[in-house]
């Protein structure tokens, strides 16, 4: 008799929707910096327990996108532009090195799974959804680590992400940056699906470059 299993995908509980709600939130800048996160107002907010909402903020709290501050409560944290700064140095120097190891080894199947995920990432430039430019982004640079060939650099810039795509959402909100962010990743795929390491790593380092230069306009405005 042939074994059987169940397969079936589980719904998402009432706590892990309630964290993506509010992780898309807090990206799309529904909460700014140092606001704090009322208890009371964001369960009327999303219609779940305060249980519930513990929960969720303790696993926002771990991606460092929320933080307790004694007496006080869940707050959004105050990122500096020094310590902003600091993640995009590391990000160029990980993200340089995943794209060139990248362009040596990836598969055609990964060509082509970057290649949708850049065509979705354009079709932002018309509906201009926050949402979606963080999705596709994610989705480009997602399929580049799986391909580096170096599990560090990809658990390093995972256990980063949550900042990153804190700061992605800040500089694409600048006019202008997500056609040029869209730009700049068409040159990293055009480098990787040549094959060219070298010219991998200075298009990828470029485009953080450029992406700090337009969240310094954000911070310091």
């Amino acid at each position: 008799m042939t074994a059987t299993m169940d397969l079936r995908v589980s719904r998402k509980t009432v706590q892990q929707e309630a964290a993506e709600k509010l992780r898309d939130a807090i990206l799309a800048g529904m909460f700014q910096p140092g606001d704090r996160l009322v208890e009371g107002n964001l369960c009327a907010l999303l219609g779940v327990s305060r249980p519930s909402l513990r929960e969720a903020l303790r696993g926002l709290q771990a991606e460092r996108l929320i933080e307790f501050i004694p007496n006080r409560g869940p707050q959004i944290p105050v990122l500096s532009w020094k310590a902003a700064e600091e993640i995009y140095e590391v990000r160029a120097l990980l993200e340089g090195e995943a794209a060139a190891r990248c362009a040596t080894s990836i598969s055609e199947e990964d060509v082509e799974a970057m290649s949708v995920a850049l065509e979705s990432f354009r079709r932002t430039l018309k509906t201009d959804d926050p949402k979606d430019k963080i999705r596709f982004t994610t989705e480009f640079y997602a399929v580049i680590l799986r391909n580096c060939g170096n599990e560090i650099i990809e658990q390093m810039l995972q256990s980063l992400l949550a900042r990153i795509n804190f700061l992605r959402a800040r500089s694409m909100s600048i006019p202008g940056r997500t056609k040029k962010s869209y730009e700049e990743m068409s040159a990293i795929f055009s480098a990787i699906k040549a094959r060219n390491a070298r010219e991998a790593r200075k298009t990828a380092q470029q485009h953080v470059s450029n992406a700090r230069d337009a969240a310094k306009r954000f911070f310091l405005k």
